[in-house]
């Protein structure tokens, strides 16, 4: 065969089309206008919504075993701290009762020994149930708003409590709910007792701490505090019903440079999540008022006397 007819084009095993730049380019400008188009008119949002339909059996299929193994953690991990909690509870109930059984012979001798001194009773405190709404929007304070006001018969200066201990106090009244300043706020103090000691003093709030916190001041260096010693209320204040919980030493610092320890104390009360609360009725209103002093003479009534002793032979 003549080599003039020889075919000189290259077999189609070594075609190479077009060249790899060109197809960079021409791709390239293709994502970057998919990508705008999405951007602006969301021209692919159905042929994604289609392809996430198609997918979603075999993603759901593909999921199954990854939940069924966290159910069954969560079920084990639930199971568990039911019980944890269901023991707390039986050994909580179980002290509850026999303290419940020593209160009442003590509330008997009680009763008893204040009818030998002639002393009157002790004072029955009314109080109503209430929830908490909200936190009050001022983020410099500690307070929080219940649905119960006025026309609930809720009084500014009512302790309120939860079911630890004292949560704080009512400081602003208004028709439909009320403004309490819980315990941690800077500018609340309430008197204390210790119950190891008997040993009175008075706690301030300290919203620095984290979570909040209380401080006991003004007690000496060398005051008997022990960490784990539980502050209730005194009831000399005329507010706060005597007896309630109020907090519990954590940490005692006593410094050579100063003449006081520094006392701080965790609160009882649910001070960060409380919702469920009882408004109590001051002690104020049932404590009889101090007794007027007796005015002394004017300066005339005693010149008139006087007067009359010298007119006496």
């Amino acid at each position: 065969m003549p080599l003039g007819t020889l075919d000189r084009t290259p077999p189609p095993f070594f075609k190479q089309g077009h060249s790899a730049l060109s197809k960079l380019l021409f791709f390239s400008a293709l994502a970057l206008f998919l990508m705008v188009a999405d951007a602006r008119f969301r021209v692919m949002q159905p042929l994604r919504a289609a392809v996430a339909t198609v997918l979603y059996p075999a993603q759901w299929l593909a999921m199954q075993p990854l939940l069924a193994a966290q159910s069954a953690g969560d079920y084990l991990t639930s199971l568990q701290s039911a019980q944890q909690a269901e023991q707390a509870a039986r050994q909580q109930l179980a002290r509850q009762s026999q303290r419940a059984g020593q209160v009442e012979l003590l509330t008997l001798e009680n009763t008893q020994l204040r009818q030998l001194l002639g002393l009157r009773g002790q004072l029955r405190v009314a109080s109503q149930a209430a929830q908490v709404l909200y936190d009050a929007p001022d983020p410099y304070t500690r307070k929080v708003i219940l649905d119960k006001g006025l026309s609930q018969g809720v009084a500014a200066g009512s302790p309120v409590i939860d079911a630890a201990g004292v949560l704080g106090q009512v400081t602003r009244v208004y028709p439909l709910v009320s403004e309490v300043t819980l315990l941690t706020d800077r500018e609340q103090a309430i008197p204390v007792l210790n119950t190891r000691t008997g040993a009175r003093g008075v706690a301030y709030g300290d919203p620095l701490t984290q979570g909040g916190a209380l401080e006991l001041r003004f007690m000496p260096a060398n005051a008997d505090v022990q960490e784990g010693d539980l502050l209730s209320t005194s009831g000399v204040d005329g507010i706060y019903p005597a007896g309630l919980p109020v907090a519990r030493v954590a940490r005692v610092e006593r410094r050579a440079d100063s003449a006081f320890a520094r006392i701080h104390c965790t609160p009882q009360a649910l001070v960060a999540g409380a919702r469920h609360v009882m408004v109590l009725k001051p002690l104020a209103d049932q404590i009889p008022a101090v007794p007027a002093a007796d005015k002394a003479p004017a300066p005339a009534a005693r010149g008139a006397r006087t007067r009359g002793k010298e007119a006496q032979p």
